[in-house]
């Protein structure tokens, strides 16, 4: 083989390090630190639009091995994890019957958590969240596009503040039966909470608590 053939050869061969280390470097990333996420619904309107693209902390709530690709049976439980879920907290997970799948909605039940809705204003434990009108949102997911949906500003007891849509004040979802969340599972809701504004699930991805 010739200088310039070898030359030729070392180079590609650098390359190609180059685009494996870069790739390895980004799977790290993606599964250990943020993964990049973009909003499917608009169930969390006004908060997050559809299209909005984000970074997802990874690292938070800890590790699980549905925390790495694949699934591995390497640990049980959770490892690493600087905190808890909190009320307020707006999670990214999947359910067990479909992980394929992300949903992306607002913590609003820990466990043991009593959750109503009545007349669109949600109790916590028997309390009202406090509800103020804070602006209209012009919508285009409605049969009137262009329309203003009124907005709400709820607050938790915790401090955390977020606004919510109600598009629809009628809607099956302005009241409900009161949800007792189990233990070892937490309770979701959308910020629109006319647009499939209830998940009571195991996330897996915070759960077993350890």
């Amino acid at each position: 083989m010739s200088e310039k053939a070898e030359k030729k050869q070392s180079a590609l061969w650098e390359n190609v390090k180059v685009i494996v280390q870069a790739l390895l470097l980004a799977m790290v990333i993606r599964t250990v630190l943020f993964q990049p996420f973009t909003i499917p619904s608009g169930s969390m309107m006004p908060t997050l639009l559809v299209g909005d693209y984000l970074f997802v902390n990874k690292f938070s709530y800890g590790y699980s091995k549905y925390s790495l690709p694949f699934s591995p049976n390497l640990f049980s439980g959770r490892i690493l994890q600087f905190s808890e879920p909190k009320r307020g907290d707006v999670v990214v997970f999947r359910l067990p019957p479909n992980p394929d799948v992300d949903y992306i909605k607002r913590l609003v039940g820990l466990p043991g958590d009593r959750i109503q809705v009545t007349n669109g204003v949600l109790f916590v434990n028997g309390q009202p969240v406090p509800k103020q009108p804070d602006g209209a949102f012009t919508s285009d997911y409605r049969a009137d596009p262009g329309s203003n949906v009124p907005v709400f500003r709820e607050t938790f007891d915790n401090g955390v503040t977020f606004d919510t849509l109600d598009q629809s004040p009628d809607s099956r979802g302005d009241n409900t039966r009161e949800f007792l969340v189990p233990e070892g599972h937490y309770f979701m809701m959308g910020d629109n909470r006319d647009n499939r504004w209830i998940a009571v699930s195991m996330l897996v991805s915070c759960l077993p608590k350890i």
